[in-house]
């Protein structure tokens, strides 16, 4: 929770340091906006393990601010608090597989310094995947915050464009965006059927209980936040490429364009593909819902969506041989 007191702390930026992505309307920025056509769908589930008031203090317990039905479906600035370590599990209606450009985004409630809008109240958390539920794969991040003076709980702000692969870095209603493309050569990970992303709450201490980057920096963020309704606070988890409903998505082995994206009246499906003549076909909703199946005995036709309503849809085509395709367009 953000108390908003304004007290700012101005931290020494050194030009050796890396420079990342900027701030939320800024030029050069990633976030994604609540509101952006790119988001194909949201978290449906969460399970929260609460994390400390203050971790230095157990004797105080957890926090307790939010549920986890809060950080569900679209982001709308109800929060989950996750206290100090604590961690948040989300699952989505069909898995998120690595296309194009950043995958899934998280979504936190910071908010802007009224005097710099380079600059925001931030509180950070790890993000990590599954493909199983099982094993999980940490994204690396870079803090590059300075660490001569602890940032305290409130009223203090923090600079973008010094932090790297951490949840939090963007401002209410805008998501940190993550990559799958990043962990590709992860063994035991699927990176075309993410099930499970969790949420982990850094401790920012920059003392004993200090959370640390992937070059082992502490991570400088507001300690102690020590209330109930401290700690990262989660709003949503936006997934950017998310397969229909029930479907895997593989490789694709087939070789297809579908054009023209965004759509009104039809799509036109080229194949390009000689040992077949004929090719399964379905297009379905991003919920799982067909609304067409049938046999196509050319590589190259038409097929009218005029009636379909406005959105996301998924198109999965197969020949006898075994080869797949699976893509999506958007009807406007």
């Amino acid at each position: 929770m953000k108390i908003i007191s304004i007290v700012v702390l101005v931290l020494l930026q050194f030009t050796a340091l890396a420079q990342y992505a900027p701030q939320a309307g800024l030029s050069g920025s990633t976030a994604i906006s609540a509101t952006s056509a790119a988001i194909a769908g949201w978290a449906n589930n969460c399970t929260v393990q609460r994390g400390y008031i203050d971790i230095a203090n157990p004797a105080l317990g957890s926090v307790t601010g939010g549920e986890a039905i809060n950080s569900i479906n679209a982001a709308d600035g109800t929060i989950l608090c996750l206290g100090d370590s604590g961690v948040a599990t989300l699952t989505f209606p069909a898995a998120i597989y690595n296309g194009a450009g950043p995958d899934f985004a998280v979504f936190e409630n910071g908010f802007i310094d009224p005097t710099n809008s380079a600059m925001a109240f931030l509180e950070l958390a790890f993000v990590e995947v599954s493909s199983d539920g099982i094993n999980y794969f940490r994204f690396e991040a870079n803090s590059n915050t300075p660490t001569n003076t602890q940032i305290p709980g409130s009223g203090v702000y923090m600079d973008a464009s010094l932090i790297n692969n951490l949840a939090g870095k963007y401002v209410s209603q805008y998501g940190t965006p993550f990559d799958l493309e990043e962990l590709k050569d992860k063994p035991g990970l699927n990176i075309n059927n993410i099930t499970h992303v969790r949420v982990v709450d850094v401790v920012g201490a920059i003392s004993t209980y200090s959370s640390r980057d992937k070059d082992n920096n502490i991570i400088n963020d507001p300690y102690p936040t020590n209330f109930p309704t401290g700690g990262f606070d989660l709003d949503a988890v936006a997934a950017l490429h998310m397969n229909a409903a029930g479907v895997s998505v593989t490789e694709n082995t087939l070789e297809v364009s579908v054009y023209p994206t965004p759509a009104t009246d039809y799509i036109s499906i080229n194949i390009a593909d000689i040992s077949n003549h004929s090719y399964n076909t379905t297009i379905t909703t991003i919920t799982g819902n067909t609304l067409l199946s049938e046999v196509l005995i050319s590589s190259s036709t038409k097929i009218s969506i005029a009636d379909y309503p406005a959105g996301l849809y998924y198109i999965s085509i197969s020949n006898n041989n075994g080869q797949t395709w699976v893509g999506k367009v958007v009807k406007q």
